[in-house]
């Protein structure tokens, strides 16, 4: 009967891979220590270090004027639709 696919967790799979990062063990150990085969341990360093740029490259500077004016646009209409509310609220109550 052959072997079931084990399920990791992305926790898991993180911690493999951190591990894998920093290189004070070899593949052949990291294999041992977590049972997987060192291929799949490549695979998951690849993807930690492929997925380094996405974590540095959003900025929490500024935000642009066309982030600011599409606030306000949804600020409005909240003001807009809490009136409505209230005015509904009133006429039902008579």
């Amino acid at each position: 009967m052959a072997n079931k696919r084990k399920i990791h967790s992305a926790k898991f799979k993180s911690k493999v891979a951190l591990s894998a990062l920093r290189e004070r063990e070899t593949l052949s150990e990291l294999s041992q220590k977590y049972e997987l085969n060192p291929n799949q341990i490549s695979q998951w360093k690849q993807k930690a270090i492929a997925g380094l740029d996405d974590i540095f490259s959003t900025k929490r500077g500024r935000k642009s004027a066309s982030d600011l004016a599409e606030q306000d646009r949804l600020y409005e209409q909240i003001g807009r639709l809490q009136v409505e509310l209230a005015w509904l609220k009133k006429k039902i109550g008579q």
